[in-house]
């Protein structure tokens, strides 16, 4: 059984939420940084054109490839950019998932890093599209 106290549990669990706000706060942060720039040089390079047959003006092929994404970005390109805000964006729970698995692993929680282990696999799956 554990001897801690209420108190020192949670006494050690304010360091652990005050890292999961700072995750979480940086992840929207930067991702909605990214977009907003990204959306403006878009709009500054594309933002008069005329919408032709229904489609977006300049319109590249789909950037699903990481290096796609990062050479679009390295070019300067508003679309490359916003896509990787957005996927700064889905990074960020999982990046909060990770963190708590180290919290627990420290608090030698064996329970927490099973189930939190099992989540973060589940995100990882569902984010490569397995």
């Amino acid at each position: 059984m554990n001897s801690k106290s209420g108190d020192e549990i949670a006494l050690n669990e304010e360091p652990i939420d005050a890292g999961i706000v700072k995750i979480l706060s940086a992840g929207i942060a930067i991702s909605v940084l990214l977009v907003l720039i990204g959306g403006g040089i878009y709009l500054w390079r594309h933002g008069l054109e005329l919408f032709s047959q229904g489609g977006v003006p300049h319109e590249q092929e789909a950037l699903c490839d990481i290096s796609d994404i990062i050479n679009s970005v390295l070019a300067l390109h508003g679309r490359g950019i916003i896509q990787l805000g957005l996927i700064a964006l889905v990074l960020t729970p999982i990046a909060r998932v990770a963190f708590s698995i180290c919290a627990f692993v420290q608090q030698r929680d064996w329970t927490y890093v099973a189930i939190t282990s099992i989540v973060f696999v589940v995100l990882c799956y569902g984010l490569l599209g397995c």
